[in-house]
């Protein structure tokens, strides 16, 4: 059986028990057979795939070239992921020009079967990238499978501290945050934002995430979390939010629970 990631209690002393463990159990996880397995198929027949249709015929090789990007849903989806990679990304219309989750682009770009692009597959670095960056997306879900919240603070101290190093705008940065469901959910809980909140203009989302960042940090731009410090207090936040999400959601189903059943015995 292989090793799964222990987490013995949730919120903020979960929290501080994976931060002190998680380099010892993200190698165990990463020793486990199947991953081991996955990791080399990829390893030894990835440089021998020259195209899109080629890649999206071979299931084990997509699982582990999507799963690298957490996009590993897509799977069945081959018609989508074949025109993601073929469109390639230096076209504005391209297919993953066109998505509001960045990943997409990160994973078109990452195999190269664009037009003027350079195939990567036979790049032995580039796809030693992919496997490792599977890895972690494998250990980030298997938490997931134990605690959600937490899976989604890995990803976010991981992902936010990337974009924000990164050179594009402070507006770039933002919306990609909006576009991508996990980091989204981190900052609209941290925030206490709610989630009607993607219901409005997309310019006027924006100006209420950077208002709200600013009245609890100070400042409004994403570079901010270049500093762990800063990103770690936002985590804290985060979680400490979802833990109090998940009590009061307990809670109330919980006394909806109890009404039912006092209801049901007033009628006998």
């Amino acid at each position: 059986m292989s090793f799964q990631p222990v987490i013995p209690i949730g919120g903020l002393a979960g929290w501080r028990f994976l931060e002190r463990t998680r380099e010892s159990q993200f190698d165990a996880f990463t020793k486990s057979a199947q991953l081991e397995r996955d990791a080399d198929y990829f390893t030894q027949n990835i440089g021998k795939i020259t195209s899109a249709e080629e890649l999206v015929a071979d299931r084990r090789l997509l699982s582990v070239a999507l799963g690298a990007f957490g996009l590993q849903d897509d799977i069945n989806n081959k018609y989508f992921i074949r025109k993601m990679l073929e469109d390639g990304t230096v076209a504005d219309d391209a297919l993953a020009n066109r998505m509001a989750d960045d990943r997409y682009k990160k994973f078109s770009a990452a195999f190269g079967f664009g037009p003027l692009a350079s195939v990567q597959t036979g790049k032995a670095a580039a796809m030693t990238e992919i496997v490792d960056a599977y890895r972690v997306q494998k250990f980030e879900a298997a938490v997931g499978e134990q605690d959600e919240s937490m899976r989604i603070a890995l990803y976010a101290q991981r992902e936010v501290a990337t974009l924000a190093n990164d050179n594009m705008s402070d507006a770039a940065k933002w919306f990609t945050i909006m576009g991508q469901a996990p980091l989204r959910k981190f900052f609209e809980t941290g925030l206490g934002l709610p989630k009607a909140l993607g219901q409005l203009n997309i310019d006027k989302q924006l100006s209420i995430f950077r208002e709200k960042v600013q009245a609890v940090t100070g400042r409004s731009d994403i570079d901010q979390f270049k500093d762990p410090e800063a990103l770690e207090k936002m985590t804290v936040r985060y979680l400490a939010r979802a833990q109090i999400e998940t009590i009061n959601a307990s809670t109330s189903s919980a006394s909806n629970a109890l009404f039912l059943l006092q209801g049901a015995a007033s009628i006998y």
